[in-house]
């Protein structure tokens, strides 16, 4: 019997498939962004990097949440990750967010990166002092829209539907 594909899909969002979706969803998330800074000449800005570290600690929680199942009951387990995974999520989808609302000027970000900066790092005095361009990422201004949304409006978006997805499978049959 062959199972339609919403059946298929709905199979991952029980709780223990859905930890190995969100973890690759994670790393892959990660891989994108590095190969937009590695191949697409787009390095992060420091509210970037914030995002960025909050997938990691996704992926963390996932791997360590799959070594965990390994050795313990799932059914508590699995649903408690999913949940953790959720709360890791909408602490990403808020990053993300309070990132687009820089770009968009709705609220000031970091002066690190947002042109308010009146201080200069040692590493950066020793850039210079190289003779190597020192440039400063700013966090207020997409690198480029699509569909008139940023890497950091699209990331929310991805990252909401992380979150709500991570709680739909806590609330799964195992």
């Amino acid at each position: 019997m062959e199972r339609s594909p919403v059946t298929a899909v709905l199979s991952l969002l029980r709780p223990q498939p859905w930890i190995l979706v969100a973890l690759a969803s994670a790393l892959g998330l990660l891989a994108a962004a590095h190969a937009f800074e590695t191949f697409g000449g787009l390095p992060p800005c420091e509210l970037c990097l914030t995002q960025r570290a909050v997938y990691w600690l996704a992926a963390a929680v996932a791997a360590g949440g799959l070594i965990l199942l390994r050795v313990q009951p799932p059914e508590p387990v699995a649903r408690f990750i999913c949940l953790a995974l959720a709360l890791v999520f909408a602490g990403e989808c808020g990053s993300a967010a309070y990132h687009a609302g820089v770009e968009w000027k709705w609220w000031p970000g970091p002066t690190a990166c947002t042109g308010g900066n009146t201080h200069v790092t040692l590493d950066q005095l020793k850039a210079f002092a190289e003779g190597r361009h020192v440039a400063i990422v700013r966090c207020d201004q997409p690198a480029f829209r699509v569909l008139g949304l940023s890497m950091a409006g699209w990331n929310t978006l991805i990252a909401l539907k992380l979150t709500v997805l991570s709680v739909v499978s806590a609330r799964r049959p195992l």
